[in-house]
């Protein structure tokens, strides 16, 4: 890897930095899982309640150094805070009131055993709050705030359809949600684009301090993207992961309205067979006492393939 070019804005030393750190989270199973909309209900809400707990440390750190040099241009709580709209969301997927969610038996069951990356990841942004500079706080910043902005509206998409979840509504979904940058109407894409293009600017207000801030910044990137790849291990794959191995597929019988299962291989053979069908059809024709023939033929032809598959 070459040497980071510090000559850069910090927005786009960041971005061309910590790329593969960047693959290694989307890569993750835990990820996959989660934005593929496959993650159980009690197991999304559970990596609900780890996130809140991440950004619940975090936003009460930056609220601490608001006026630091290298955290104010990118300090807008109003805007950004992801905990309040965590809580609403955990509430409203337990079905409880969000002033009673930390006593659900789910969040007492985390609390009681916190995952090893969760208890790292909040441990480290106490850290750099408790330090002489907070500064690589941007960076976690720049991991989380940026990442939801960008892939927040696909993710609200696949998860409202994964939990039932009225997107028109947004109860369930407020994580993924964000205002306009100076009202308070819901950002459409437009919008999502300006406010990721003002808090790029701000970045690159806080690199003009110093080529030192734009080393610890970068820096703590990649210990950010490192504590996100943990998190997501914590996520429990179990049943995706038997869904996507499983060697046979449950096929619906239309005809008699069974559930029959079948393996892979008898269903590729299925799909050929019905593929070879069309192609007779269309190429020579199957009318009058020709055709009919042609059509015993094929049927021979199909449950004798159909046999040899078993």
């Amino acid at each position: 890897m070459s040497e980071p070019d510090y000559t850069l804005p910090l927005a786009t030393l960041l971005r061309d930095s910590t790329h593969e750190a960047h693959e290694l989270v989307a890569k993750s199973p835990g990820a996959i899982v989660l934005l593929s909309g496959k993650l159980g209900r009690d197991e999304y809400i559970r990596y609900l309640m780890m996130l809140w707990h991440v950004y619940d440390a975090f936003e009460r750190a930056l609220d601490r150094h608001a006026t630091h040099p290298a955290l104010e241009p990118t300090y807008n709580p109003t805007l950004l805070a992801r905990a309040p709209a965590l809580a609403a969301d955990i509430s409203h997927l337990l079905e409880v009131p969000e002033s009673s969610w930390k006593t659900h038996p789910t969040h007492r069951q985390l609390r009681k055993s916190m995952p090893p990356p969760l208890i790292a990841y909040v441990a480290r942004i106490e850290e750099l709050s408790n330090s002489a500079d907070p500064a690589p706080l941007l960076a976690h910043s720049y991991v989380r705030y940026l990442g939801d902005l960008s892939g927040g509206q696909t993710i609200r998409r696949t998860l409202g359809k994964a939990y039932e979840l009225d997107e028109d509504v947004g109860l369930g979904l407020a994580f993924y949600s964000f205002k306009e940058l100076r009202s308070a109407r819901p950002a459409g894409q437009g919008e999502m684009k300006r406010i990721k293009e003002w808090f790029r600017e701000g970045m690159n207000t806080a690199g003009n301090l110093s080529a030192a801030v734009k080393a610890s910044v970068l820096a703590e990137a990649n210990i950010a993207f490192d504590l996100n790849t943990a998190l997501f291990t914590t996520i429990s794959t179990t049943s995706f992961e038997d869904n996507v191995e499983s060697k046979e597929i449950p096929v619906i019988i239309e005809q008699t309205q069974q559930e029959g299962t079948y393996s892979v291989s008898q269903v590729i053979a299925v799909i050929a067979a019905v593929g070879l069908a069309h192609f007779l059809l269309v190429t020579n024709g199957f009318l009058g006492k020709q055709g009919y023939q042609k059509l015993i033929a094929l049927d021979q032809w199909f449950t004798a393939l159909w046999s040899s598959s078993e």
